[in-house]
This record gives structure tokens, C-alpha cells and sequence, in this order.
């Protein structure tokens, strides 16, 4: 399932036919462990949820091969690599948040609440005004803007503290289930 590589197809008259396949990464350790093929399959089932036949998904798939890359290769905590994959693909899909001043006064400094209502970051007076909006630490706010605005290459090269961890996966999870109008759960597979 979880195979990158080089395929000939041609298509029948109602179907493709898969010619010959060269493969480029076929993502071993996943199949070894369980919780990593857990979020994997959670991933395939967003991106199947997403993406429509023939339509031009380079940025996309770009972002789905690095995930499941560290997914597959690195000890990160899948819990992040999954709320960092959906936050960036909500900004592949438009909905990337306002993240460098108050989405409502546009004050610069200090951003402490994120606005799932109003797409993006909030300052003090504002984000306690807003029942949407969830106060978040300093280092949650680098996590979204890091995330937001860094190399496709770079993306998971970062780690969290556990409080910063938990307010990023809440606001990723909440805002990506708003965007979409449906929400996704991990869901027990085995």
C-alpha cells in the first residue's frame, strides 16, 4: 500500500492497468510497526479524502512523502508528525492561518490565542473576546509558524515540550476538522 515509485500505466476502457512499476521507497518500517501504520493509514484516508483522479497533487504528494518518510525512519512522536502533516495541508488547500499580526486588531506583539472562527493568531485582548480561540504558549505559537512557513525538506525537524505538544495537536486537530467540515479520528485498527 504504501509504495512510492515509478508506474507504466495505460488506461482500458473503464480502468488503469498497471504495466510495470519500478519502486523508489516502499516505506519498510511501517510495516513492522503497528503505530506507525495506524497514522499512515490515517494519512492515506485524509489524502484519499482530498485528492481526485487526474488532478495536479505535487504539493500534496511532496508533503504525504516526507511524512510518511519520518513516520517510517525517525523516532518522532507520531502524534505531532500527524497534527504538523494536517496543518500544513490545510495551507496546501488555502486555509493557511494568519500568523504574523492579530487576525482582528492586527497587532503584531504579543499573539497568545489562536482563532480556529477567524483563521489565525490572536493577541490577549482580542483571543479573550473570541470564544473560538484557544490560548497557546510561546512555544506553540513557533510550532504553527514554524510549520506554516518552513522548507517542505525541514518541516518535521523540530520537537516539542509536552504542554506546547498538546496545545499544537488540540488546535491542528480542532482546525482541521473545522476547515474540512468533517472530522477525523484516529481510529483503532487493529
Amino acid at each position: 500500500m504504501f509504495c512510492f515509485g515509478e508506474y507504466l500505466v495505460y488506461q482500458g476502457s473503464q480502468t488503469y492497468h498497471i504495466n510495470s512499476v519500478e519502486p523508489i521507497e516502499v516505506f519498510y518500517n511501517l510495516r513492522i510497526d503497528l503505530d506507525k501504520l495506524k497514522i499512515a493509514v490515517h494519512i492515506n484516508k485524509i489524502v484519499q479524502d482530498i485528492t481526485c483522479e487526474n488532478q495536479n497533487c505535487y504539493k500534496i504528494l511532496q508533503l504525504v512523502l516526507n511524512t510518511l518518510y519520518t513516520i517510517s525512519e525517525t523516532k518522532k512522536d507520531l502524534e505531532m508528525v500527524l497534527s504538523v502533516f494536517k496543518l500544513r495541508m490545510l495551507c496546501i488547500l488555502g486555509y493557511t492561518p494568519q500568523i504574523m499580526q492579530c487576525v482582528h486588531c492586527k497587532e503584531k506583539e504579543p499573539l497568545t490565542y489562536f482563532s480556529i472562527k477567524d483563521n489565525g493568531l490572536k493577541c490577549k485582548i482580542c483571543g479573550k473576546q473570541d470564544t473560538s480561540s484557544i490560548q497557546i504558549s510561546k512555544s506553540t505559537l513557533n510550532a504553527i509558524k514554524y510549520t506554516i512557513t518552513a522548507p517542505s525538506k525541514k518541516l518535521y525537524s523540530f520537537n516539542l515540550k509536552e504542554t506546547g505538544l498538546e496545545e499544537f495537536k488540540l488546535i491542528s486537530k480542532i482546525y482541521f476538522n473545522e476547515k474540512l467540515e468533517k472530522e477525523y479520528k484516529l481510529e483503532d485498527l487493529f
